[in-house]
């Protein structure tokens, strides 16, 4: 029997009892981790297509370790224009080796739900009371676009700005509503 699962956002073709690397996972040296992806089950000639993934079927895996893998060189060069650059990286891996390939009774992992705050009825009453429009009030505000330029920086002049400009605009708003 074989399958073929994602782990770690990479596809592999898996075996019972084969090793192999992945891309470094968070679990511990000699941790069993479940692999809920499985793509494609095959035994002899049955073979079993998901889409995207087979409902009910996980491979189990024990972590073997943690290591680096072989150093990558990476070189870059421009003939005639004298650019040369090398680089180089070793990648990170774990090495697990699976233990079985179940074709039923995986639990599927459930995404995690976000956290719901509880929040104080009280206190939401007065953030309301706050936002609601206030009676009563007389509105002192100038309204800007009615009036030009020359206007804007008379009105300027008379509140102590030095002239008017689109920076000054918000600053002229404060003045004129207060």
């Amino acid at each position: 029997m074989y399958a073929i699962v994602e782990i770690a956002g990479q596809q592999f073709k898996i075996e019972k009892d084969q090793k192999l690397f992945v891309h470094r996972l968070q679990e511990d040296e000699g941790a069993s981790i479940n692999i809920d992806k499985v793509l494609l089950l095959g035994n002899g000639d049955n073979i079993t297509l998901g889409a995207p993934a087979i409902e009910g079927a996980f491979a189990e895996a024990k972590v073997l370790g943690h290591l680096k893998g072989d150093k990558v060189i990476v070189f870059k060069k421009k003939r005639r224009k004298g650019y040369r650059v090398k680089n180089g990286h070793r990648q990170y891996l774990t090495q697990i080796q699976i233990s079985s390939i179940s074709t039923s009774g995986g639990k599927k992992s459930e995404p995690k739900k976000a956290a719901v705050k509880e929040v104080n009825p009280s206190a939401v009453k007065a953030v309301k009371a706050e936002k609601a429009p206030k009676e009563n009030v007389e509105d002192t505000s100038i309204n800007l676009s009615s009036h030009t330029v020359a206007e804007l920086k008379e009105l300027a002049k008379e509140r102590g700005l030095e002239g008017y400009s689109a920076l000054k605009k918000a600053e002229l708003i404060e003045l004129l509503s207060k």
